[in-house]
């Protein structure tokens, strides 16, 4: 049955190997549900509700994903998203954490809207190659900033607004010991790297006596204090239409570009043969809409799907075994309430030094190109804002190439979003 439903046999895959696929592609990216709960719950919203929310919505992302689409890619709320969800828009601009959920909620509504219409494909192909690296390495540099600073490596100065913080302290030696073995790990192609290294320092810290241990295996803790929760009237608010925009603009780029990868690496995007794309944007769309009903920031496709798909993952029935092992994980709420923040810090850390390397694919000869993707990825960490990285970017890009009289190298999208972005600055504060 599973092979007739999910065609094994015409991609000449077995079950087996879906499931060793499914497992592999759940190790490489279950950090996430000790990362999200605890980035989400410095807005005050509920830890363990949070949570359970992480592993609801990555489960039916990636249910949809593999019964829809047919596509061995994993889906969970996604890093840089979560970090601007709390640490911006709440931590920054001061709105509520059930504002923020109503901004995701329309976000995914417009970015279904984008993709039933066919506008989405339009937005991608007209950012430049330069921006869309420009971006990926501005989140990781976002995502260094915050692990940096949840961990106390770099605190803060009058002087010299950041400086480096007290190295002999517990914490931020077992983030970086957390760090290196991550680090090593990944690079001897151990399965799970940044959960093994979050699981290694957590029981370091509870051997040292700095960290309480609250057991591993419990009844899911209750989604009520996030569970519909969203307030989308209060997210209507003139000072977050620009955060609508920036999830929107994230999930087109991080979303779509990680399909994309992943689906062309699996051999799923031969043009003799259907790729169901279309299907598989339809699946992360809606994953976004029903995540942040169930209390999460924007849910997206994983890029460590990839290690399924090199483990021979190539249909659905990897990411079915994925979704039903985040069901699983429901049952471990102790373990993770008992992460604590320099322990998920390493893994932050690690995943933004992954994402620098998207950087090299900028053109630097060429200054119109090279200069906003710069600026977008440095005035990310340094106004710590994706928004503003994003705005930075978008404007000088288009400026620059306006006045080098390389204006017909704009496309309209790029266009649209800079008057969007230059429109937000001058009538809406945040």
């Amino acid at each position: 049955m599973l092979k007739k439903f999910f065609g094994l046999d015409a991609l000449e895959t077995s079950v087996r190997t879906e499931v060793v696929a499914g497992v592999t592609t759940f190790l490489t990216m279950s950090y996430i549900i000790f990362v999200n709960p605890a980035i989400l719950s410095t807005t005050g919203m509920d830890h363990g509700a949070v949570f359970v929310a992480t592993c609801l919505a990555a489960a039916l992302g990636t249910l949809v994903m593999a019964l829809l689409a047919n596509w061995p890619i994993g889906m969970a709320p996604g890093m840089g998203l979560n970090a601007f969800f709390a640490f911006t828009v709440v931590g920054t601009m001061g709105f509520t954490w059930q504002q923020a959920l109503g901004a995701v909620f329309i976000s995914g509504v417009i970015f279904l809207i984008l993709t039933v219409t066919g506008i989405r494909r339009w937005l991608i192909e007209g950012i430049p190659q330069s921006m869309r690296c420009g971006i990926v390495a501005g989140i990781g540099m976002f995502l260094a900033i915050i692990a940096l600073k949840s961990s106390e490596i770099v605190v803060a100065s009058e002087a010299t607004f950041v400086t480096l913080g007290e190295l002999s302290e517990t914490g931020p030696l077992l983030a970086i010991l957390g760090f290196f073995i991550i680090a090593a790990l990944d690079a001897y192609r151990v399965r799970g790297a940044i959960l093994i290294g979050i699981v290694i320092i957590t029981a370091l810290s509870m051997l040292l006596g700095i960290n309480e241990f609250r057991g591993v295996v419990s009844m899911p803790p209750s989604i009520l204090p996030t569970f519909l929760q969203l307030d989308i009237w209060g997210a209507l608010h003139g000072g977050l239409l620009h955060v609508v925009l920036v999830f929107v603009l994230v999930e087109v780029f991080d979303a779509t570009g990680t399909l994309i990868g992943v689906a062309k690496r699996a051999g799923l995007m031969n043009p003799d043969r259907p790729n169901r794309l279309g299907r598989a944007l339809m699946a992360d769309s809606t994953a976004i809409i029903a995540g942040s009903a169930l209390g999460t920031s924007s849910t997206t496709a994983y890029v460590e799907s990839a290690s399924g798909v090199q483990a021979g993952g190539r249909t659905g029935l990897t990411a079915l075994v994925v979704a039903g092992l985040f069901i699983a994980a429901l049952m471990f709420s102790p373990l993770a309430g008992s992460v604590p923040a320099y322990a998920t810090a390493p893994a932050l850390l690690y995943v933004a030094a992954l994402m620098m390397r998207e950087i090299t694919e900028v053109k630097w000869e060429e200054m119109t190109e090279s200069v906003p993707a710069v600026l977008t990825a440095v005035m990310m960490p340094f106004t710590y804002s994706i928004a503003n990285g994003l705005a930075f970017g978008f404007i000088s890009y288009a400026v620059l190439k306006a006045l080098t009289g390389r204006w017909r190298e704009v496309h309209p999208a790029t266009w649209i979003v800079a008057a969007l972005f230059i429109v937000k600055f001058m009538f809406f504060s945040e």
